[in-house]
């Protein structure tokens, strides 16, 4: 059966044991105490789905830790930073345990933030935006960028490759860099990336915590967010997770949405008409013969229209 990963991404992730050469390999497994883990800065996954975590903790107070928690050391201080296995660190910590089985390790911000990405693709945890913000961070790391300038070099990538704008970024170091990265990953190419995961960031407050929180799928959050109108848009969202709809159920309702908000801002039909009759005074109809004869017609329809509702 084909896996999430190889159905969204195409492909299968590097696994970490082989990213950085043998360097794990000769790294011994020790027992750490919780007190010496600190959480980083910033971390790939940020929502944790609160009945897996109880279940966890339950699966940790039976049985411990099963898999070691990933850690590197920090320079000048005996803390530990976690790279990876934070549910763990999490259920742990719940639990009420001391220590936890942990292989230590030394990395840089980019290995560690590569690592910490891959291992959460690996188990599939991440929801789409955490991916997306996770590949973005990764970049910056290895672009040595600031992160909100990653989308606007990607941006101007595509622009280029498709002959829109002459950018000179395509034979750029910052071109090879993007492209090892992806590779790298061997998640997606950095074209699906820029056009099926960076719209995800610009989705509405509403409809980007119910994907952050894995409620809906990014196809059907992409078809919400079309939905301009707030209080239509949550009534939509809160249907489409509630009912379980499909995507071409969600897309027919946007198109009945929209059908009937261009129908309200149509002005009534009376001030329609009289738009229409100053238009024909003001025109050339009078003038061409084959116009005069289909306005006759139409003026015989409405004459009788109207005579069967006096």
């Amino acid at each position: 059966m084909t896996s999430k990963r190889e159905r969204v991404f195409g492909g299968k992730i590097t696994a970490p044991v082989t990213l950085f050469g043998d360097a794990e390999t000769s790294s011994a497994s020790n027992t750490v105490a919780l007190g010496r883990i600190q959480l980083p800065a910033q971390q790939p996954r940020r929502y944790f789905d609160p009945q897996k975590m109880e279940q966890l903790v339950f699966s940790v107070k039976e049985h411990g830790i099963l898999e070691p928690l990933l850690l590197r050391t920090l320079d000048g201080s005996n803390m530990y930073e976690l790279v990876a296995g934070e549910r763990r660190y999490r259920a742990a910590k719940e639990a009420g345990l001391n220590d936890v089985p942990a292989v230590i390790r030394d990395l840089t911000d980019e290995q560690a933030v590569q690592l910490a990405l891959i291992e959460n693709l690996q188990r599939e945890d991440l929801n789409p935006i955490e991916e997306t913000e996770g590949v973005l961070q990764l970049l910056a790391l290895r672009l040595e960028m600031a992160l909100d300038e990653v989308p606007k070099l990607l941006y101007r990538m595509q622009h280029e490759a498709k002959g829109k704008v002459a950018h000179n970024v395509m034979g750029s170091s910052e071109n090879e860099a993007v492209q090892s990265t992806f590779a790298s990953l061997a998640t997606m190419t950095w074209e699906s990336f820029v056009n099926n995961r960076l719209p995800l960031l610009k989705l509405p407050d509403d409809v980007l915590e119910a994907l952050q929180q894995g409620k809906i799928a990014y196809t059907k959050a992409q078809a919400i967010a079309r939905v301009k109108d707030e209080e239509h848009r949550k009534d939509l969202l809160k249907e489409a997770i509630s009912q379980d709809l499909s995507l071409a159920q969600i897309k027919e309702r946007v198109d009945n949405l929209k059908s009937n908000a261009a129908a309200a801002e149509q002005p009534p039909l009376k001030t329609q008409i009289d738009d229409v009759l100053k238009l024909a005074k003001r025109s050339k109809v009078w003038d061409d013969p084959k116009k005069q004869k289909r306005l006759e017609k139409v003026l015989a329809d409405l004459r009788s229209l109207v005579s069967d509702a006096v």
